[in-house]
């Protein structure tokens, strides 16, 4: 099963669980990563965390060997588009979402995880949109999110431009992680919401009640479809194919 998803006590866990892949995205995945919306939407869930499997990696990214295959602008953008859906409603779910960085999360994992509301990170982690090394911009939104979520646009700017991951002290600095802990990953899970949970679950519904709002007058979903649109027009640049090419050649 390329995902692990499990209600505790009104804590739904969805773990990408594809650690000899990195917990990279293919497209069982983004199945699991629906039906974890589905879940929340029509049960008294109040936290949704993602995580990934083993402690190295939260999530790569898109994974290419699976993706590659997609050539054209139309094929790129139907993933991208896709997978951009999702996140959105993900970050417009109506509870706390928090991306539990167990690892190094590039790439869709940086934009993954941008999209939730808060981000727990690993003090061994390494983060970043690498994107750019690859020809092509972040496609599932997480531009805009980074954007959106942060008043610092030079140093999001920056993180975005650099296509090179920052470690957790930097990430922390810039105010992209909302905390970090060493070792025990679910036990700084629980930590950090120890706090919260001695609030009423419609208090935290509430309060993204005004987050969301706010999104939705800024247009949000809107300006990811053009960040979307964007990244399927460079997806199919020789550029993109031949920086492809060579990170799949390294990896053999």
């Amino acid at each position: 099963m390329s995902y692990v998803l499990t209600n505790d006590q009104g804590i739904l866990k969805f773990v990408i669980n594809r650690p000899e892949k990195r917990n990279a995205i293919n497209f069982e995945v983004m199945d699991g990563l629906e039906r974890a919306v589905e879940i929340v939407m029509n049960s008294s869930i109040r936290y949704l965390v993602i995580s990934g499997e083993g402690d190295k990696s939260f999530c790569s990214g898109g994974d290419l060997s699976e993706f590659h295959s997609l050539k054209t602008e139309e094929e790129a953008y139907s993933m991208l588009s896709r997978m951009a859906d999702i996140l959105y409603r993900i970050a417009t779910l109506p509870i706390p979402v928090i991306a539990l960085v167990n690892g190094s999360a590039v790439g869709g994992g940086c934009e993954i995880a941008t999209a939730c509301d808060y981000r727990i990170v690993s003090s061994e982690a390494k983060c970043g949109f690498i994107q750019g090394s690859l020809g092509i911009t972040s496609g599932w939104g997480g531009g805009t999110y980074l954007i959106e979520k942060f008043s610092h646009t030079d140093r999001m700017l920056k993180f975005l431009s650099e296509a090179t991951p920052l470690d957790s002290k930097e990430l922390l600095q810039i105010g992209w992680a909302s905390d970090v802990y060493s070792n025990d990953h679910w036990g700084a899970f629980t930590q950090f919401i120890q706090r919260m949970e001695s609030v009423d679950p419609s208090v935290h519904r509430a309060y993204k009640e005004i987050a969301i709002r706010k999104w939705q007058q800024s247009e949000l979903r809107e300006r990811i479809e053009k960040e979307v649109r964007r990244c399927a027009i460079l997806w199919e640049s020789e550029v993109h194919e031949q920086a492809v090419q060579n990170f799949l050649s390294k990896k053999k």
